[in-house]
């Protein structure tokens, strides 16, 4: 390649949050900001500006993948990528980006560490109880992570949700969740899942989703109508499909049962040792004989029948008439080749015949000037001398 620069960028994610859920994380990585330094003398001298595609590649410091809980997404080279994701616990991660130049082939390393702390609360209170994922599908994962896009979803929620103290909790895409890929067609998109979460209890609007009507709607595949008062979506592509909004009351989950405690291994006094018993024992004979003997006896059997085919068999009233006409064709064969080796023969002799008597006049067509209508052969000059030509060249 040709080079590779390195950077620090130094993120603190300092989320005020418990464990049990913690806010969204979402970091672009701008085209502009790796530009400037491919580029930097021909746009502070030659003034040129260049506004190259990129690729960029992430992972973990000394590993080839990201965190469990970071993604990353970029559709077109001319876009900007972005990492997101909710993080599970605190900590703390060094992530390298790798900006490869499409038109240059150079590259340049940046690194993002990303720290992730815990809040105030206490571990046992549980923040944000009341969750709700959305589901946007006129949507795609890189148009809804820029900040100004969640502020506008983020609106239109509160708004449904009657509460300001709403927080974004994770986006993931469609695929990611079992979605199909839509067709290559304008309008065809694959759709977004937005979960959001508050203190406060869920507005009347949500609460319709939980009626039986509502289900019964959506089990039979109606088109479910938008519950009267509550569209408050101000852009179309950020309207939700209501038959799949899922509501989450985390006050109402069952407590995970203990862990099991850890013993010293060692036995108390004056117990005594039960080991179990062994399992009882087992005839194989009938697995042996449906295994081995029955194939085997099925084997002997056909090569039996065959070898009576193939042996016994080859006498009979169709084999002998197959054997009469099969004589019958290799004699007419022998005779046929009789009578051409002694018609090669006689003419053999005739010309043998012929070659010893050298007093037969030559044939006609090999004498000069023959008329093969007259038979006359005279020379065209009435002359006999050899330098004369046979056939005089025309002037």
């Amino acid at each position: 390649m040709a080079g590779c620069r390195s950077w620090v960028f130094l993120l603190t994610g300092e989320f005020t949050a418990s464990f049990i859920q913690l806010p969204l994380f979402t970091y672009e990585l701008k085209r502009e900001t790796f530009q400037s330094e491919f580029e930097p003398l021909s746009k502070l001298y030659a003034g040129r500006l260049y506004d190259d595609p990129m690729i960029f590649k992430c992972n973990r410091q000394y590993f080839p993948d990201l965190p469990e809980w970071l993604r990353f997404t970029q559709r077109h080279p001319f876009d900007n990528g972005f990492l997101y994701g909710t993080p599970t616990s605190p900590g703390k991660s060094i992530i390298e980006i790798y900006a490869v130049n499409k038109r240059s082939y150079e590259t340049a390393r940046h690194i993002l560490v990303i720290k992730v702390t815990a809040g105030r609360r206490d571990l046992n209170d549980k923040m944000l109880p009341y969750q709700a994922e959305f589901f946007l599908k006129l949507r795609e994962i890189e148009k809804v992570l820029p900040s100004t896009v969640q502020t506008e979803i983020k609106q239109d929620l509160q708004k449904l949700w009657d509460t300001e103290a709403l927080e974004i909790v994770n986006i993931s895409n469609a695929l990611d969740q079992g979605g199909r890929v839509p067709l290559p067609l304008a309008g065809h998109f694959e759709g977004v899942y937005v979960k959001v979460g508050s203190e406060q209890y869920f507005s009347d609007c949500l609460q319709r989703v939980l009626t039986p009507e509502h289900q019964r709607q959506c089990t039979a595949g109606a088109k479910v109508k938008v519950p009267g008062g509550c569209n408050f979506c101000s852009i179309p592509s950020n309207c939700i499909t209501w038959c799949k909004t899922e509501l989450f009351d985390l006050t109402k989950l069952e407590p995970e049962p203990p862990a099991p405690t850890m013993g010293s291994g060692i036995l108390d006094a004056g117990i005594d040792f039960d080991p179990p018993e062994s399992p009882p024992s087992r005839d194989y004979l009938p697995d042996y004989l449906v295994t081995v003997i029955v194939p085997l006896i099925l084997a002997v059997i056909l090569c039996a029948l065959l070898a009576y085919v193939m042996f016994c068999r080859r006498e009979g009233v169709y084999v002998s008439v197959f054997n009469e006409k099969t004589l019958y064709t290799c004699v007419m064969f022998c005779r046929i080749q009789l009578y051409h080796q002694h018609t090669i023969h006689g003419d053999t002799d005739e010309l043998r015949n012929m070659a010893g008597n050298r007093g037969v006049p030559p044939p006609l067509s090999t004498l000069p000037m023959f008329n093969c209508r007259t038979g006359e052969r005279a020379s065209p000059l009435q002359s006999d001398s050899p330098s004369i030509p046979l056939i005089m060249a025309q002037q």
